[in-house]
């Protein structure tokens, strides 16, 4: 389904500093588009790219893309992982360059990373391991719409600030209120404009979205498992990073999740036990 935009949020969506996608990236997804491919030229085009190229061959060797031997070339990785998945990698890691470095970013980007990792290994754990570039992506795009308020908005350093104190639900309704629009539609129409599959957009626009997890007309299941997933791997990197746990709304997650997963109480804490050791050694 299309993403619920209102009017108000038009006009000041007209107004934020979308990023738009590096030259490179969108050099290697219209050939990628085409009905054959050339795979070695966007291999090529990648790797001409060392900062990208790097970041690239960090992630498909991470802890979270565990394979039994080591990939060292972007040839390589697209031959081993398949064109599709590099590409989605490719884009994951292209996004933080798009904005320029603050102390305040810096740790956003890096608990986003977190919560990727996170999630790549919670869908392996569980069995989805299908979609793992899918929910690795996810993490890191989902709140990416902070970092274009951050940059548009001169007081939004001060609402950041009181993520020590809100929860980012509780900072997206302050954002509406404030900036009729709130980072999950921004972060959505990012996915959007980078050409992300549909699936994660309407993830990141639902994920705070307690109410539709179980039962919903609006989400369909694979949009809902992508919440699922990237819910529990927020939990996973905060117990991971030393945040208190259980978090305050761990009953409502349990309610939310455990059905859906087929998984009690304690399956699920001991999931999230796994994949928090499993990110603490990768690091």
């Amino acid at each position: 389904m299309a993403l619920l935009v209102t009017e108000p949020e038009k006009v000041i969506l007209d107004q934020l500093l979308i990023p738009p996608r590096p030259q490179i990236l969108l050099k290697i997804t219209q050939q990628a588009r085409m009905d054959e491919p050339d795979v070695a030229m966007i291999a090529e085009a990648i790797a001409s790219d060392v900062g990208l190229s790097g970041a690239v061959l960090q992630v498909v060797n991470s802890a979270a893309f565990r394979r039994a031997t080591t990939i060292r070339s972007i040839h390589q990785a697209v031959m081993t992982l398949g064109l599709d998945r590099v590409l989605l990698i490719v884009k994951a890691v292209a996004l933080k360059s798009c904005w320029s470095d603050s102390k305040a970013l810096e740790y956003l980007w890096g608990h986003s990373q977190l919560i990727a990792n996170c999630a790549a290994l919670l869908a392996e754990e569980l069995g989805y391991e299908v979609i793992k570039d899918k929910v690795y992506m996810l993490g890191l795009f989902h709140q990416s719409g902070v970092a274009a308020l951050y940059t548009h908005f001169d007081d939004y350093a001060e609402l950041l600030a009181k993520n020590q104190t809100l929860s980012w639900r509780g900072i997206a309704d302050i954002e509406r209120e404030r900036y009729s629009t709130s980072h999950p539609t921004v972060a959505a129409l990012i996915a959007q404009k980078w050409g992300l599959p549909t699936a994660l957009a309407e993830a990141i626009y639902y994920q705070y979205d307690w109410e539709s997890l179980v039962a919903s007309e609006e989400m369909t299941k694979a949009v809902r498992l992508l919440v699922v997933l990237l819910k529990l791997a927020k939990v996973a990197a905060d117990k991971q990073s030393g945040q208190p746990y259980p978090p305050s709304n761990w009953y409502e997650l349990v309610d939310a999740t455990s059905s859906f997963l087929g998984l009690d109480e304690g399956q699920l804490e001991e999931v999230l036990l796994v994949v928090a050791e499993k990110a603490a050694s990768a690091q």
